[in-house]
């Protein structure tokens, strides 16, 4: 029996300067690292990623990577998504790679097991595009528009995601919903097969994407499945300098 070699797959980490809530980010300083080091080297530790790349706008970000031994290349500041950053990353990079993961510069203690579950979905051809999600324990994490809720279907394919708590209960309290129905936050880290990433980065946005502000919407409106892999570890992005201070206290 011939074996089919192993799909490579490189991880792509967008870390842009602007950002209304948190401008220059990815430069702010976590244990004497700037934040995008942090991202940068749990990725590496990834056992399926066979590179590391992180994406940026600003000669900032740029030079920090550099100056830590990280690859780094420079892309458009126009970009509307990190997806497309991502692909326009990718189109700079040599080497023969079938699948992206999208890792999120603002995570610095991301978990390596859940970059491998991602890769593993795509290189198994379970998936065209695969993404993590973890199930809501609390109320207050339910009812906050910053956290991004999905719903799946009985293949484990989104059916939607929503910064509003679905499925709305119609006929129960909401202090009652999580005991009544199993809720599930979206993080915010993606993967995709190269074929599918290049074919996503053309589309321009849509109208739930706009109303909602999520990307992943305009993947589901042009008929693209998502698969959703469960992960029990929780994700802490940070978005603000409010997030960074409640992450330092608990670390």
């Amino acid at each position: 029996m011939i074996e089919l070699p192993v799909m490579k797959t490189v991880g792509i980490i967008p870390a842009r300067y602007a950002s209304t809530r948190f401008p220059g980010k990815p430069l702010v300083l976590i244990n004497d690292k700037p934040m995008i080091q942090h991202v940068y080297e749990q990725a590496c530790k990834s056992r399926l990623l066979s590179k590391v790349v992180v994406a940026t706008d600003h000669e900032a970000i740029f030079a920090a990577v550099r100056s830590f031994g990280g690859e780094v290349v420079l892309t458009s500041p126009h970009h509307q998504s990190g997806t497309d950053r991502c692909f326009e990353a990718f189109q700079k990079l040599s080497g023969d790679y079938g699948s992206v993961i999208n890792i999120q510069g603002d995570e610095p203690f991301i978990d390596p097991e859940q970059i491998d579950s991602l890769a593993s979905l795509l290189q198994s051809a379970k998936a065209n595009i695969a993404t993590l999600a973890r199930r809501i324990d609390n109320l207050d994490d339910l009812l906050n528009p910053n956290i991004v809720k999905v719903v799946m279907d009985s293949h484990s394919k989104a059916l939607y995601f929503s910064r509003y708590p679905i499925p709305f209960q119609r006929n129960t309290d909401k202090d009652h919903w999580l005991a009544q129905t199993a809720y599930y936050k979206h993080l915010g880290i993606y993967g995709y097969d190269v074929a599918t990433l290049a074919i996503i980065s053309r589309y321009g946005q849509t109208m739930l994407e706009t109303a909602e502000s999520l990307e992943q919407l305009r993947w589901l409106e042009n008929g693209h499945a998502i698969h959703v892999a469960l992960t029990e570890k929780e994700g802490h992005s940070i978005d603000t300098p409010d997030d960074l201070k409640k992450l330092m206290n608990k670390s």
